[in-house]
């Protein structure tokens, strides 16, 4: 039996910042800070700071992004055919192919696409890299296992960042210094809010009820004293020369006046598009993730002794479920997820001679789509968008 929570539009999150400790002074910028080496890079270890904190679910209303103030939107793909179709077998496969990323290029390339709250914008360029495949577990769990240069086996964001800094590399050797000329953003000491050229990150959920990226409105950041530089190595998820083998970064450090919002359930009809230079943003663990995650490690063990015809240790991880309460301000399609995960244990509990033979791989297969149905898969790729006038 599941006790399910009440729905609530503030949702509770954990997130990770940079260390404040990590903070150092930045040399060749006075007066401001850097993130030193030791500092949590966005898709590794290093020191991190978790805090817990509160996110308004923009799927639920009461907020209205903007891309130019808030620093992100979403746009709707769904009318995008042969995109859909894509995002269908990339989700189908969990992995994307060479074909795959040509065909959604093609679609993008030139695409003029409508946010939200009616801006449109249009795709002059799409880059060449940065489109990947990202998969995260429930509550951060790794499901990726050892990371490759390529499309796929990318794990979430495990800190607050924001992906470039427009006077840093590449964008210094790829526009000859005149990105901030050209580019919106916001950095510290710096802006232009005048441009018509926008780069972007456009991010697709193939699957989302776990793990959301999150979003700090842009003006809600104190940017001099939160947003620090970093040198991100790539050597192990892009190839690049060896003059642009450090790309420059920002990451941030917490404050309470950070206003965070998300969507707790999304999927590819839709996408996030952010200003790559700007927006802090990250991947974050949800109220009831904890619970998940414990599920999914319990169905992994009992798939295990299940297709090794183990009665008896299929049994002792039976027993050792116990009694499931979906903790205040889950999400209402995550406790629909975990109750799915929990009739599958009691399938198992009710008869585990009948799992653990006759029945063995029809009721692995329902726990598998049990388990990845609280595994969050994403798509994203990188774009120069030029924002329409509307008048």
């Amino acid at each position: 039996m599941v006790s399910v929570a009440v729905e609530t539009v503030n949702v509770p999150i954990t997130l990770g910042f940079v260390a404040a400790s990590s903070a150092i002074p930045d040399p060749e910028h006075p007066g401001f800070a850097r993130a030193g080496a030791r500092a949590g890079a966005p898709y590794g270890g290093g020191d991190l700071e978790r805090h817990v904190c509160v996110a308004a679910d923009w799927s639920r209303g009461g907020f209205e992004p903007d891309l130019c103030t808030t620093g992100f939107d979403t746009v709707d793909l769904s009318g995008f055919a042969t995109l859909q179709q894509v995002f269908a077998r990339v989700h189908e496969a969990g992995r994307i192919t060479d074909d795959d990323a040509s065909l959604i290029r093609s679609e993008m390339d030139g695409a003029t696409l409508r946010c939200s709250n009616g801006r449109r914008v249009r795709v002059v360029y799409v880059a060449p890299e940065g489109l990947i495949m990202r998969r995260a577990g429930p509550n951060g769990l790794d499901i990726t296992g050892q990371r490759t240069i390529g499309m796929n086996g990318h794990g979430p964001a495990t800190s607050v960042h924001a992906d470039q800094d427009v006077e840093g590399t590449p964008l210094l050797q790829l526009m000859e210094g005149r990105a901030p000329q050209l580019l919106r953003h916001d950095s510290p000491g710096a802006h232009n809010h005048d441009a018509a050229l926008m780069l972007v990150n456009v991010w697709i959920p193939l699957h989302q009820i776990t793990q959301p990226l999150v979003f700090a409105d842009g003006r809600s950041i104190d940017r001099r004293s939160s947003q620090l530089r970093h040198g991100l190595a790539t050597g192990t998820f892009l190839e690049r020369d060896d003059d642009m083998a450090i790309n420059d970064i920002w990451l941030f450090l917490h404050d309470d006046s950070q206003q965070w919002y998300l969507r707790s359930a999304m999927d590819h009809r839709a996408a996030y598009v952010f200003n790559t230079t700007s927006t802090a943003h990250g991947a974050a663990s949800m109220a009831g993730e904890a619970l998940a995650e414990e599920l999914y490690r319990s169905l992994e063990q009992l798939e295990a002794a299940a297709a090794d015809g183990d009665a008896r240790a299929f049994t002792s991880t039976v027993d050792g479920i116990g009694p499931v309460v979906v903790p205040p301000g889950t999400p209402p399609a995550l406790a629909a997820a975990i109750a799915s995960m929990v009739a599958v244990v009691d399938t198992a509990r009710r008869d585990p001679a009948a799992v653990c033979g006759p029945d063995t791989q029809s009721w692995i297969a329902s726990a598998r789509s049990a388990r990845s149905s609280v595994v969050r898969e994403s798509i994203e790729m990188r774009m120069v968008v030029s924002l329409v006038d509307e008048s």
